[in-house]
């Protein structure tokens, strides 16, 4: 197969996957907002992480900035198609190739060494002489809506599609291991640009709590800005001591304010 021939069959296979991820995105993203946003606010304000409203400005510029990064991912996307087809990849199509076993491994796999990569990547955008050009797009958002989760840049946004390389050239990975790794990456993401709490209170105080992050994590990153550089796990905040002095603190005080909420509505029954 010519180059040519390669780069059309790629560019064909990216289509699919970028209208994959819209979806994928949209309908998480979308129902997020539907529930703690559109049809049950009051019963979900007791659980937002800060009380600040979105504008109809905030929200749009983050739709059209997620839009923008997805076109970006499916651009690195035709790179990966081309290099899996050329076999520079360790992309495999075989079931029995490496067995079930693998399958499950490769995927945690995958998340771990995501987390690796987005901790140090973003706190190195976090660097003065980065922030600007890279990174401050997303923290355009103070308080952040579900549509946030892939509100970036387009400098930001090659970054954070440079997961989708590493993988495929570092560990045997199978299309159907990764589209699940995808949508674990995209579920969670929009969890931390939920603005609501949704684990339950003395959380973080469980061994769950002391590996997970939450959303209150991640809120707190977009309204401090240099602390709590993590995504899925904790470890690395911990080990590095960059989680922010106050996360704790935060994480009880919208506890407290849930409980005082169901206290209320006990009472006024």
């Amino acid at each position: 197969m010519t180059f040519v021939e390669k780069m059309n069959v790629a560019i064909r296979a990216a289509f699919g996957l970028t209208v994959g991820d819209v979806l994928w995105y949209a309908f998480l993203a979308g129902a997020a907002w539907l529930l703690f946003y559109v049809l049950c606010p009051r019963y979900f304000r007791r659980r937002r992480v800060a009380d600040v409203d979105p504008t109809r400005a905030q929200i749009t510029r983050e739709i059209l900035y997620s839009l923008r990064s997805v076109a970006i991912f499916g651009i690195v996307t035709v790179f990966i198609v081309v290099a899996a087809m050329s076999r520079w990849t360790r992309v495999y199509y075989n079931d029995s190739r490496y067995g079930w076993p693998w399958f499950v491994a490769s995927i945690a796999l995958m998340i771990l060494l995501h987390d690796a990569y987005f901790y140090w990547t973003h706190r190195l955008m976090h660097h003065r002489l980065l922030y600007r050009r890279m990174h401050h797009a997303h923290h355009l958002s103070t308080s952040p809506t579900p549509w946030a989760a892939y509100a970036f840049s387009p400098a930001e946004a090659f970054v954070q599609a440079g997961i989708g390389p590493l993988i495929v050239f570092t560990i045997p990975t199978h299309p159907a291991a990764f589209g699940l790794f995808m949508v674990w990456q995209i579920s969670f993401n929009v969890l931390g640009h939920c603005g609501h709490e949704l684990f339950p209170r003395g959380f973080l105080r469980s061994p769950a709590g002391r590996v997970l992050n939450t959303t209150t994590h991640h809120h707190l990153h977009h309204e401090r800005h240099r602390a709590n550089f993590g995504l899925y796990f904790n470890w690395w905040d911990r080990m590095m001591r960059t989680n922010h002095a106050e996360y704790e603190a935060r994480f009880d005080q919208v506890q407290a304010t849930a409980a005082s909420a169901r206290s209320a509505r006990a009472e006024a029954r």
